[in-house]
């Protein structure tokens, strides 16, 4: 499944986007690549490559931005083995190698990752077959260390252990309206991985689906899934712009926590969304997130903090959410 799903000339709308992403081992700085497949349903030939590159910097409060879009015919997406090319911009197992221009800044890329933890997935092995949910997710590689160098608006950014994963997400449409949320390594626990979505979607006209919950929880050599569609519905999940609060649990766990971030960490994107229109992705990687563990048998309760590299992102449609579109 990480591998491309996308198959050109298809008519189906697809959007497919192979994203790497590591913070920093001490201080509020993150990046975020993506290498993305964008395709209009219904029109194959209008399909594109976009490359995404963000730079955040908590210490500064600069963030970077950079996108490029290309036409299909100058990307290559391999159906058959772990890999993409948006013109010159390479992915493969191990490396990513590219640079990205846009209006708002400037950013290249020389990395090489590595790591040893088998792939997480967020969804129940068969939604990833069906045809709900639309949108699908997985991490290839939690937590991944990058080394290497970025180039931000011509200055040099070493990048030297910094921990994230390497990450695929496709589908037909965008869910409607999202938190997503990922810590990969907690303040003093850093093997504690958490990979994490509330969403609604649409299901005809203005009927949405509840809100669901889906939680994978790694810690401490034990993988908990409350990720059972079951489970989701009875999952609790309450999100604004700037916040997240969050509770899931099953026969041996409880797991309760809050993201939170303060709208200067947030960069605004638009997403292309297959069926038609745009939606406001607000994004960050310099998040904080606040997690309970209780561990039902013993009744141990633990508290973990990850103080600034909690991934964050909401999707929208609304556009009154004050935090500027920049790419």
């Amino acid at each position: 499944m990480n591998w491309t799903q996308y198959r050109p000339g298809q008519r189906a709308g697809h959007y497919e986007s192979f994203y790497q992403r590591g913070n920093h081992p001490t201080e509020p700085r993150a990046f975020w690549i993506r290498y993305t497949v964008f395709s209009p349903e219904g029109m194959p030939e209008s399909a594109i490559g976009e490359l995404w590159a963000v730079h955040f910097d908590g210490t500064t409060g600069r963030h970077v931005v950079a996108k490029e879009e290309h036409p299909i015919a100058d990307c290559h997406f391999s159906p058959d083995s772990f890999g993409a090319r948006i013109d010159g911009s390479v992915l493969e197992p191990g490396a990513l190698r590219g640079e990205a221009r846009g209006t708002d800044g400037r950013i290249g890329w020389d990395l090489t990752y590595k790591g040893s933890e088998p792939p997480l997935l967020l969804l129940p092995p068969r939604m990833y077959t069906g045809g709900f949910p639309k949108a699908k997710s997985l991490v290839g590689l939690p937590l991944a260390t990058y080394s290497g160098t970025l180039t931000v608006d011509g200055e040099t950014v070493d990048i030297d252990g910094w921990t994230g994963s390497q990450n695929h997400n496709w589908g037909s449409r965008h869910t409607d309206h999202y938190a997503f949320g990922q810590v990969a390594g907690f303040d003093g626990e850093p093997e504690t991985f958490l990979e994490i979505v509330t969403g609604r979607t649409r299901v005809a006209g203005p009927v949405m689906t509840p809100k669901v919950t889906f939680l994978v929880l790694r810690h401490h050599d034990r993988e908990y899934q409350l990720s059972s569609l079951g489970r989701a519905l009875r999952a609790k999940g309450d999100f604004g712009y700037f916040y997240w609060d969050f509770a899931s649990s099953d026969e041996a766990v409880a797991v309760r926590g809050r993201f939170t971030a303060a709208p200067a960490d947030f960069v605004g994107l638009n997403y292309y969304n297959p069926p038609g229109g745009i939606k406001h992705c607000l994004n960050t990687k310099i998040g904080r997130c606040d997690l309970q563990i209780t561990n039902k048998a013993t009744g141990r309760v633990e508290r973990l903090t990850a103080s600034d590299r909690a991934l964050m992102e909401i999707l929208t449609d609304d556009r009154d959410h004050g935090v500027p579109i920049r790419a």
